[in-house]
């Protein structure tokens, strides 16, 4: 009887361990996908292809559009695209600050959220 009680307290407590094992899991990979994107967004507002002459100057449009592409497939459930985009600096030096706010999916057991997340590039 007793050794039964034990059996089942085993049981249980795996069970919300791995419950709890795989919403940590989720939880990572949607601070990692944030993570890269801000790397992206950097890299993006960097602008270094345009400044050493190897590219055409970007329009906000292109800059927002290249922000998209580089968003990961497998990351950000529900995309919003940067919402703004800021051009600071003189015209030989241009600087750019960009945003992208988006919501990623986080499913549990009988419940799933929505964690909203913010990238920036500065």
């Amino acid at each position: 009887m007793r050794l039964s009680v034990n059996i089942i307290k085993i049981i249980v407590g795996l069970v919300v361990f791995a419950f709890g094992m795989s919403t940590g899991w989720q939880l990572a990979a949607c601070e990692f996908a944030n993570y890269e994107l801000r790397d992206d967004l950097k890299d993006v507002a960097a602008r270094g292809g345009s400044r050493i002459g190897l590219l055409a100057e970007s329009t906000d449009a292109d800059l927002r559009d290249a922000v998209i592409r580089r968003a990961p497939p497998h990351g950000p459930a529900s995309r919003t695209g940067p919402d703004s985009g800021t051009s600071l600096g003189t015209a030989e030096n241009p600087k750019v600050f960009m945003t992208a706010k988006y919501r990623a999916r986080v499913v549990m057991p009988g419940i799933s959220l929505l964690l909203p997340l913010k990238a920036t590039s500065g």
